[in-house]
């Protein structure tokens, strides 16, 4: 009985706690994500999710952090300082996510793919002309939404993309990959080479995607950009191993 009572003592400390936090110095979308990249950087953070209307951060933990360890992360940004929160009780965008539905949650995903594939579906003469106009339509349209705030895009790519997180300036380059793809696939530029790149840059994605679903991660999906709060999870897996699939079904019958 007593080594009962000590297992779940020590799970009931292991739970984990949600504390929102005011946040100053935040003007744009790109400030949102710095702070979300160097308060994710933390130990014991699992999950941090900025609230633009309320300057709030509600930041889940494995245990218990001081204000000064969470304020320490962000040192080399001084125009950044995190409070306590005076007005507690009020709902965190963390919470907000988590009571829409699934459908709620991916409407723009599903409205997008939709329009790719039935406009690759009306253009089509064949199954692989289909899959031409599916792969550059994904490119062009992925890639538009990136561009439309491409720092803010780099700093979110940067918190869990293997390449991005070493290599930041990735996250400025990859938009422009994308839109390269894209406009490849839709002039049939050099098929073969267009095939091998997106399956190798697709590839390389789906690692950090991968990564950070198993390790339940709850971080934004930087797939449309900003402009949009997808949560990172299957459906992502998904989207990515599509291409995957494709590019390298497409390969597989030009041999």
């Amino acid at each position: 009985m007593q080594s009962q009572s000590i297992g779940y003592n020590l799970s009931l400390q292991k739970k984990t706690m949600v504390h929102v936090y005011k946040v100053t110095g935040l003007t744009c979308d790109a400030c949102n994500y710095k702070v979300m990249h160097l308060l994710g950087q933390v130990p014991a953070v699992e999950n941090v999710e900025i609230s633009t209307d309320r300057l709030e951060a509600s930041v889940r933990m494995s245990e218990q952090l001081s204000l000064a360890q969470l304020q320490a992360a962000l040192k080399d940004y001084p125009k950044y300082q995190i409070l306590e929160n005076s007005k507690p009780g009020s709902t965190t965008a963390a919470e907000a996510e988590l009571a829409k539905s699934w459908l709620a949650t991916y409407q723009p995903l599903l409205l997008i793919f939709g329009y790719i594939l039935g406009v690759s579906v009306l253009l089509a003469k064949n199954w692989m002309d289909g899959m031409h106009y599916f792969m550059a339509g994904f490119f062009l349209v992925f890639s538009f939404f990136k561009l439309l705030n491409l720092h803010a895009f780099a700093d979110s790519y940067a918190m869990y993309d293997i390449v991005a997180v070493r290599f930041r300036p990735w996250g400025f380059i990859y938009p422009f990959v994308e839109l390269g793809l894209g406009l490849a696939y839709l002039t049939n530029f050099r098929p073969i080479t267009t095939n091998w790149v997106a399956l190798v840059v697709m590839s390389v994605s789906i690692i950090g995607v991968l990564e950070s679903v198993f390790n339940h991660r709850k971080i934004r999906c930087a797939c449309l950009g900003t402009v949009f709060n997808l949560p990172m999870s299957t459906v992502t897996i998904i989207e990515d191993a599509l291409m995957i699939a494709m590019s390298g079904w497409m390969l597989y019958t030009m041999s």
